[in-house]
């Protein structure tokens, strides 16, 4: 099973080297029609490591999968539903990508690259939280009542939390600038520059900090999440990543559509707090026939249901008198 994980690795690391030295090479603004191409690259990837998955377990490619492993099918939708929470769950980290970038007025054309690196860093953080969360409930069993009521009440605190994210009291980001002096102005690409002798942040190293720090805020919501999906790591481990290789892609095609779905955010409220009771009920659960198919089935009515509630129910528009549009 390590030399699954080792491929894996290989593959995303190749995907990524691919993406920054050939495609992207030279720092441009990514247009919405690029943005869309690159998402529709990301999904067919992990459609098509689904089909992967389904053969590995349901053959034992390659004698990998050990005795007490889901059947074929089991393992497919278990990865898709893991992919689709992890997806929608990323929806609020696209709005606060988008004013990070905008409170430190990050010039349009250097934004992939920020995201770029973001998405690695993402991808190493996810992959310590992941394999630690893991072997935490493999210990202790009733970790997953902890993550449960966890997560409802994460759920509580995105329905009536009203805070706006200050960027600047990041606690990664004061560090960071407790570390280093940082410049008053971008510097091209560059995160790090050598001025009067000396070595200094530029505030697109400030951006790349603010974005991890925000990453590992919404990680903690939405890895315990997927662990009520199944804790089986490899499906945990890559349904996981290749949601997140698709964020960098999902921001440049939705951030401006985003703020339309309007009732998006209680779709991910609800969804928080279903699962959260899903793992806080897991000994009755696990007892009904089909519990895998059921969740992947109420997931899409909930997220279907707000966008649906968004298309037919748009938010009215007014002019400055307060008159409707």
């Amino acid at each position: 099973m390590v030399w699954l994980f080792i491929v894996f690795i290989i593959f995303v690391l190749s995907m990524l080297a691919i993406d920054l030295g050939v495609f992207n090479r030279r720092s441009h603004e990514i247009s919405t029609k690029e943005a869309l191409s690159w998402c529709a690259v990301w999904v067919s990837l992990a459609m098509a490591f689904n089909v992967f998955v389904y053969f590995l377990y349901e053959y034992n490619l390659f004698g990998l999968i050990g005795t007490g492993q889901p059947r074929g099918h089991e393992a497919a939708v278990l990865f898709f539903t893991g992919y689709i929470v992890e997806e929608s769950l990323s929806a609020d980290n696209i709005f606060v990508m988008a004013l990070i970038f905008a409170y430190f007025h990050v010039p349009a054309i250097y934004q992939h690259r920020v995201l770029f690196y973001g998405i690695l860093g993402a991808v190493v953080l996810r992959a310590v939280m992941i394999f630690g969360g893991i072997a935490l409930i493999h210990q202790f069993s009733w970790v997953l009542y902890v993550f449960g009521a966890f997560l409802i009440y994460s759920a509580y605190r995105m329905l009536f939390s009203n805070e706006e994210m200050d960027p600047q009291k990041n606690l990664f980001v004061r560090l960071a600038k407790k570390l280093l002096p940082v410049t008053n102005d971008y510097h091209g690409q560059h995160f790090l520059v050598r001025l009067q002798g000396r070595w200094m942040l530029t505030p697109m190293a400030i951006v790349l900090v603010a974005i991890e720090g925000a990453d590992i805020v919404f990680a903690i919501d939405s890895i315990p999440a997927v662990f009520a999906i199944t804790d089986i790591s490899f499906i945990v481990f890559t349904s996981n990543i290749f949601a997140i290789l698709g964020l960098r892609s999902m921001y440049f095609a939705l951030s401006a559509v985003l703020k339309k779905f309007r009732y998006l955010k209680i779709s991910l409220t609800i969804l928080l707090a279903v699962i959260g009771t899903k793992m806080l009920l897991k000994d009755l659960i696990e007892a009904v026939p089909g519990k895998t198919y059921i969740t992947l089935g109420l997931i899409v009515l909930i997220l279907g249901g707000g966008i649906v509630a968004s298309v037919l129910c748009p938010k009215q528009q007014t002019d400055s008198n307060g008159h409707r549009i």
